[in-house]
């Protein structure tokens, strides 16, 4: 198995976008659009399933392939944003969790 990150993948994007001339297109808000679609495309999967029903929609192969595909679609958009905005996705959902950990203490953890 190939060795992953978040570095890697978005060079990966943008070698892949920069083969098709694409980039005058990636723009911040063509790509917060596109993020926004790819989510909606996810969110369509489980529209109508009933809580547990979306349990269970990795048991049927078929929808996984289709929830793994939008999950991948999602990701890579919003690395796609990060490289385009200069952020440091890791270092934002890091910073982020800090500030919930503060807003949202364990109750009773006084």
């Amino acid at each position: 198995m190939k060795e992953l990150d978040v570095a890697h993948l978005q060079r990966r994007l943008a070698d892949f976008a920069a083969a098709r001339d694409w980039q005058p297109y990636h723009t911040p808000k063509n790509l917060a659009t596109a993020l926004s679609v790819e989510a909606s495309e996810l969110v369509e999967i489980f529209q109508w399933l009933t809580p547990q029903e979306s349990e269970r929609v990795m048991d049927d192969p078929d929808t996984a392939h289709r929830v793994t595909d939008e999950v991948a679609d999602v990701l890579a958009y919003l690395l796609q944003l990060c490289e385009v905005l200069d952020i440091d996705a890791l270092a934002a959902l890091d910073a982020k969790i800090d500030r919930n950990e503060e807003r949202f203490p364990v109750p009773g953890a006084d």
